[in-house]
């Protein structure tokens, strides 16, 4: 338990981050998990939508530090990359 003032506040404000990191993960997540079903269905029209969505949502994770920025790159390239392969074929 925190014994100083200075240690029950930093204690305070990392419950606050977490929650509000909890937040962010989750919308990152909900808009891959949609990229990705959209993905699966072979429906170009709704992935094309839901990866155009996705890529702020990971680039805003990434900027806040919540995720590497290579991640969210990584993450966008290889749903741009799905998505080109279900428009050609």
């Amino acid at each position: 338990m925190a014994n100083s003032a200075q240690a029950r506040k930093r204690a305070r404000q990392a419950v606050a981050g977490r929650v509000h990191n909890a937040s962010l993960r989750s919308r990152m997540r909900t808009g891959l998990k949609r990229a990705v079903r959209a993905l699966d269905a072979n429906d170009a029209e709704a992935a094309g939508a839901a990866v155009k969505l996705a890529g702020p949502i990971l680039d805003g994770a990434a900027g806040k530090g919540l995720i590497h920025k290579n991640k969210a790159a990584r993450h966008k390239s290889r749903l741009n990359a799905r998505l080109k392969a279900l428009r050609a074929g």
